[in-house]
């Protein structure tokens, strides 16, 4: 029932939509007004400057901006904000300031168009025009294959050329793994550190290295030559949350935190032994997180966190080695259609999340305690080994000293 609701929401704000806001060529009145020019100006990432020059034989009594931003949408959402007019100059103009909304992410383009309205209560719309919202303050370079493009400024062709192959081959992973794939093109922003990542976002955590704009279908993040080995892993994480809205994103429901953080773990390869101390320690003091609570946004505990994210590694790892890969891909095609934690699972892998919380709980617990066991077992053989090599040590020693007594 609930979903139902969702969508006939939807439905009813397209409607409204549809009745209210005009496209974007309507065709106009019969009114006397000229656009001399109309352009805006970028001033990454504060603000895009609008700015309308016209000529007019009536009195211009409104202004108004209409823009619309593109990105992924069931809905087509226009913006309208009331312009500042200048008679004397006869020039009207906006600015969006991003610090009263975030920023966009770098190279989304807005489409926009201006209405006059004139004392005779006629109107005229203006021609839509786009502006791409670009960090110009560095020198991008680009390269391209399929529906990936990496853009960068500090270093050469080969460290973008590794960064994409990487990507490359993460993709393919993806896909075998989980049947995940790039549907429509996504871009890459390699900043040259984190400090220039931080200065391109207006509100972003102080730690933050990457951010992915699933949405826009962006990803940014700070990479500097240097430290090359950690950028990939970052970036085929925040990657992977692109493919997996793509294969996702619908209107009705969104898929568990757990599942889109440990799919772009997952993505990186092999957990960290820092994220995996934290699992290990969990299951052998009955401390693990429930599959419940993980699927809501983690905690800002710095602990917890740590073991939320190894969790869902762990979670991820369990469905494909226990029930292959094929399950995951009908998993994230019955999320498309909007379905619930529970339907999804149960039409998938026939369990709701209670059940993979329990079946799950008992995988993680008995393999841990395996490795706990391997090691203990290999410590008596480790200890003979060590006590072998001493006593030879002593027997050497014992034998130099009664040649140099004789």
């Amino acid at each position: 029932m609930r979903v139902r609701v969702k969508g006939l929401t939807v439905i009813l704000v397209a409607f409204v939509l549809a009745l209210t806001v005009p496209s974007a060529m309507p065709a106009n009145a019969q009114v006397d007004v000229e656009t001399i020019a109309s352009y805006a100006v970028v001033e990454y990432p504060d603000r895009i400057n609008f700015t309308l020059e016209l000529e007019s034989r009536e009195q211009i009594t409104d202004i108004r901006l209409n823009y619309r931003v593109e990105r992924d949408s069931f809905v087509d959402v226009v913006c309208e904000s009331v312009a500042g007019y200048d008679a004397d100059t006869k020039s009207a103009s906006w600015t969006w300031d991003m610090y009263t909304t975030g920023n966009l992410p770098p190279g989304t383009v807005v489409e926009y168009w201006w209405k006059i309205s004139t004392g005779s209560g006629n109107y005229h719309f203006t021609q839509p025009q786009k502006v791409a919202f670009d960090d110009s303050r560095y020198q991008w370079q680009e390269i391209s294959e399929g529906n990936l493009s990496i853009y960068w400024y500090r270093g050469d062709l080969a460290f973008a050329g590794e960064l994409m192959e990487t990507a490359r081959v993460a993709l393919i992973q993806l896909e075998d793994d989980m049947g995940a794939y790039l549907a429509r093109p996504v871009n890459i922003y390699i900043y040259g550190s984190s400090e220039d990542l931080q200065g391109a976002m207006l509100y972003v955590q102080e730690w933050a290295g990457g951010l992915a704009f699933t949405g826009y279908g962006v990803v940014a993040i700070g990479i500097a030559p240097s430290n090359i080995d950690w950028g990939k892993r970052a970036m085929v994480h925040e990657l992977a949350h692109l493919v997996t809205h793509q294969m996702t994103n619908n209107p009705y429901n969104s898929i568990p935190v757990w599942l889109n953080e440990g799919i772009s773990m997952y993505a990186e390869g092999e957990m960290e032994e820092f994220s995996e101390s934290y699992l290990r320690r969990a299951a052998a003091n009955n401390d693990l997180i429930s599959v419940q609570s993980l699927a809501s946004p983690f905690s800002s505990d710095a602990d917890i966190t740590y073991l939320s994210y190894a969790q869902s590694y762990s979670l991820v790892e369990y469905l494909i080695s226990q029930h292959g890969s094929q399950k995951m891909g009908e998993l994230l095609y019955t999320f498309s259609l909007g379905s619930t934690y529970d339907g999804a699972f149960m039409n998938v892998f026939g369990f709701d999340i209670d059940g993979l919380d329990t079946a799950w709980q008992a995988w993680v617990k008995e393999k841990y305690s395996a490795s706990s066991a391997q090691r203990m077992a290999v410590l008596p053989s480790f200890m003979a080994v060590l006590l072998a090599v001493l006593m030879a040590s002593s027997a050497v020693k014992s034998c130099r000293k009664k040649r140099l007594a004789v």
